[in-house]
């Protein structure tokens, strides 16, 4: 397998692979930015559907339920039944579920809706994700496509508050739902003659017994998480949801251990790099998502901008990201991506440091842009090369599994973390309080409140910093490929 020549390698180069990678840029920036464009538009869609408080965060944990608890399922689907057949058909799924979400009448209809939506996103993430594997047979290419791939998932977030803005201020909030129809559609049509099928050979039976237990177990992690903002990590309910979601998932990995055609092969998680890229995406998550949480509070309630203003604000995060994915795409086959990641990792827990400076009195242009540009910068080092391992090694027939335990991580991992760090940042706020004596609800208190406010931000961004540094030390000490060992992976993966 590794006497393969490079002569061969461009022998079987796709002649539509850059082609197929803009169709599958399109639905995997849809996939991600939908995450968060409705996070600015909740109040506007609150009001129309009548939606209680308790009620509301299902318009967002709907979908991450359906999402991080479907992806190992979606990414083995996408193995067997073929890639580009389930990356289509997962267009399609989402365009119908967020026409459904745009023309909804009552709260039932939509929750159904971002329920469907990530149902479908689970099959075509991890479908967008293998293709670009198998697409591009050159590491150099392939450092490219990642460093694509890779900017759309630090930055869709990003843009996604942007849009959700914009749309919403201008529009409707039904548009940040009807806007993914001809998106998705547009993606469709480009991917029937520039895309190419690819999927799994030998043993392709499904482990039903692993998938459900893989998928219930996520769901009641995930839903015990969002449980937590509203009644506590200690509250029975909370636990009880945890300690299904333990035995669940415990029972998933002695399944896979046994079945001889398990839906997670234990080795995808037991690669050395595989394992870091996993841990390490888990982590990031955990501490990026809580961060577009507190600036868009801090935005909206501190400095009071209004919701587009608030997601313009955004824009130079993904500016940055998509200026550093270009030279970690540039890096990675110079450098290798131990030490691009782990620079890249240190930008970020700087950045995150700088926000913990924040005050009611801090502006944008001195105190927060100078923030988001460092940590921008320094994810766009991060994703690239995460991308790039989290598939290295990984044989045809595993693909799709191996791209959706990187989703999964980082899904979970935002969940998880943002759950943490609200909690983390309303026990600081009460704090404040208690030890001012200070009485929030009374107007005349509103700049002391402020600072109460302000105080649980940064609290969470310190702990949001403790999770880049620690993504860090596991980072640069789990990592072993370097630069020849990426290329070597070539002819292991494509052409063998």
């Amino acid at each position: 397998m590794s006497n393969v020549s490079p002569a061969q390698i461009s022998n079987q180069l796709d002649p539509n692979r850059w082609r197929a990678l803009m169709v599958i840029a399109i639905a995997q920036l849809m996939v991600v930015l939908d995450a968060s464009i409705v996070n600015i538009a909740l109040p506007s869609l609150q009001a129309d559907l009548a939606i209680t408080d308790a009620n509301r965060q299902w318009v967002v944990t709907g979908y991450t339920l359906a999402f991080g608890g479907l992806l190992l399922l979606g990414g083995r689907i996408a193995d067997f039944w073929g890639r580009k057949r389930a990356f289509m058909t997962g267009l399609l799924g989402f365009a119908g579920a967020s026409a459904i979400g745009g023309i909804a009448q009552n709260q039932e209809m939509l929750f159904a809706s971002r329920a469907l939506q990530g149902a479908f996103a689970a099959l075509l993430a991890p479908a967008a994700l293998s293709l670009i594997t198998t697409t591009f047979s050159d590491s150099k290419e392939r450092a490219k496509a990642f460093g694509v791939y890779g900017g759309l998932s630090a930055g869709g977030a990003a843009i996604g508050l942007i849009l959700g803005g914009v749309l919403t201020e201008y529009a409707s909030w039904r548009w940040c739902l009807l806007v993914n129809v001809p998106i998705a559609i547009a993606a469709f049509l480009l991917a029937i003659p520039n895309v190419h099928e690819s999927k799994a050979t030998g043993d392709t039976r499904y482990d039903f017994p692993g998938a459900i237990t893989s998928s219930l177990g996520l769901v009641s992690l995930v839903y015990g998480i969002t449980q937590v903002g509203e009644l506590g990590w200690s509250d029975p309910t909370t636990l009880k949801w945890f300690a299904g979601s333990i035995l669940l998932l415990i029972t998933f990995f002695v399944i896979e251990s046994r079945t001889s055609h398990p839906l997670l092969p234990m080795k995808i998680l037991l690669n050395r790099n595989r394992g870091a890229s996993y841990l390490t995406s888990f982590i990031v998550g955990a501490g990026l998502f809580g961060m577009f949480l507190f600036l868009a509070y801090f935005f909206q309630g501190i400095l009071q901008y209004s919701p587009v203003k608030a997601g313009l604000l955004f824009l130079p995060f993904s500016v940055g990201v998509g200026i550093s994915a270009g030279i970690a795409s540039q890096a990675l086959p110079r450098f290798g991506p131990r030490y691009v990641s782990f620079t890249g990792l240190v930008m970020a827990t700087a950045g995150m440091l700088l926000l913990t400076r924040l005050e009611p009195s801090s502006t944008y242009v001195s105190h927060i842009l100078p923030a988001l540009m460092v940590l921008s910068l320094g994810m766009g080092l991060v994703f690239v090369p995460i991308s790039a391992t989290a598939l290295f090694g990984v044989d045809n027939h595993d693909a799709g599994v191996a791209s959706a335990v990187l989703n999964t991580a980082q899904q979970i991992g935002g969940a998880l973390g943002t759950a943490f760090l609200n909690t983390i940042a309303v026990s600081a706020t009460t704090n404040y309080f208690v030890d001012n004596m200070i009485d929030p609800t009374n107007p005349a208190n509103a700049g002391a409140a402020a600072f109460g406010l302000t105080e649980g931000f940064t609290t969470a961004f310190t702990w949001s910093a403790g999770f880049m540094i620690l993504g860090a030390v596991i980072w640069v000490f789990m990592i072993n490929a370097d630069k020849d060992t990426l290329g070597a992976n070539d002819a292991v993966v494509h052409v063998g």
